[in-house]
């Protein structure tokens, strides 16, 4: 058997991880640098924690909090000048998707002189600044990845930097973040998880590890399916959704994803459609575009959470994702067309054309 497996991050989870982990922060400098969104670590208390942390450590520190959803190029470039002009030492990564996704732009581009336009080739010199990465919500799993998601204005989809690279040095993870976290977000985040675990084991560089995490993961988040269709969720399913979702993270870091990301992105850049609102849309017809000619496959991923068949799967999606948005042919169209320029499309273990990808949006929106 032929296989790699690269996981470079240290993981620490638990509550209170970050202050009873004090020491950790001091490895990497005498100055942090922390990359958040406007609002929400500063209401979580991840914030405050995180500083409690580097005061303990004398760790001098400032703070780069302009991160929008789904961060830009221009952002990550500017933060990066932030990191330079302050002279930081490392990058400390706060929030959803979004902060730690640009975190890991800044610190690539702190560290070496990249152009925009070979921002996204995948050619990097072994230099970034070491970061750090808190998450506060149950999806991404970018703390655990070697990719950073960028809106890409001149291709109009989001693409990725995709490098060792920029794996983060520690991943620190306490589901106590996740409280405040509305049902909304909570429900679209646990369905970005289980679409990273689903589509690890649907991408042709799965392998027997890669399978053994996604299957956890899978098995979490189904056991929370009621509560999050009746909205109750406890302290305890917001463990296991955090857990998922990192598990998720380290799944697709070796694996990749499939053409329901290359999909998703243009419903996220042209409709505003939250990225696992998107994958959660998506994943059902392409199950069962799979399952044509993989379905020993499909019914393995879909007995990890109790299922008998895909369309049992996508009744659930449709408690859970309420009602659908409007796209027209012509959008279809343009969102195929799209998506087979995307890296995802062959990583798929069943490629699909560009008619087979208008035909899972027209079927997924119908």
């Amino acid at each position: 058997m032929n296989m790699n497996f690269l996981m470079p991050t240290e993981l620490i989870m638990g509550k209170d991880c970050v202050v009873n982990n004090a020491s950790v922060f001091s490895r990497y400098g005498k100055k942090a640098m922390l990359v958040t969104g406007c609002n929400s670590a500063k209401q979580n208390g991840s914030q405050e924690d995180v500083l409690k942390a580097l005061n303990l450590q004398n760790v001098d520190y400032v703070i780069f909090d302009k991160i929008m959803a789904n961060p830009t190029i221009d952002i990550v470039y500017e933060g990066a000048a932030f990191a330079r002009e302050n002279k930081v030492d490392f990058i400390i990564g706060i929030g959803g998707g979004s902060p730690m996704d640009a975190a890991k732009g800044i610190a690539l581009l702190a560290a070496q002189e990249i152009s925009q336009e070979n921002l996204f080739s995948g050619i990097y010199e072994n230099s970034v600044l070491p970061m750090i990465f808190i998450p506060t919500t149950s999806g991404t799993g970018s703390e655990v990845t070697k990719y950073s998601i960028l809106t890409n204005d001149a291709a109009q989809t989001k693409t990725s930097i995709a490098s060792p690279v920029i794996f983060p040095k520690v991943a620190m993870i306490d589901a106590k973040y996740t409280e405040s976290v509305n049902l909304t977000t909570t429900i679209n985040t646990a369905i970005d998880a289980l679409s990273h675990s689903v589509e690890g084991m649907l991408c042709n560089k799965a392998n027997p590890i890669s399978n053994l995490l996604a299957k956890d993961a899978i098995r979490k988040i189904a056991e929370c399916f009621t509560q999050l269709q009746e909205g109750s969720i406890t302290s305890e399913s917001r463990e296991k959704l955090i857990y998922a979702s990192a598990l998720g993270g380290i799944v697709i870091s070796q694996t990749g994803t499939t053409a329901v990301h290359a999909m998703g992105y243009s419903l996220t850049y042209f409709k505003h459609v939250d990225h696992g609102r998107a994958n959660g849309l998506l994943l059902g017809e392409f199950l069962e575009f799979v399952e044509i000619k993989k379905p020993e496959l499909v019914h393995e991923i879909l007995e990890c959470m109790n299922l008998s068949s895909v369309s049992e799967y996508k009744n659930i999606m449709a408690k859970l994702l309420g009602k659908k948005e409007l796209i027209t042919q012509e959008e279809i169209e343009q969102y195929a067309n799209i998506a087979m320029k995307a890296k995802n499309i062959p990583n798929s273990v069943v490629v699909p054309e560009q008619e087979d990808l208008i035909h899972i949006f027209q079927k997924s929106f119908q």
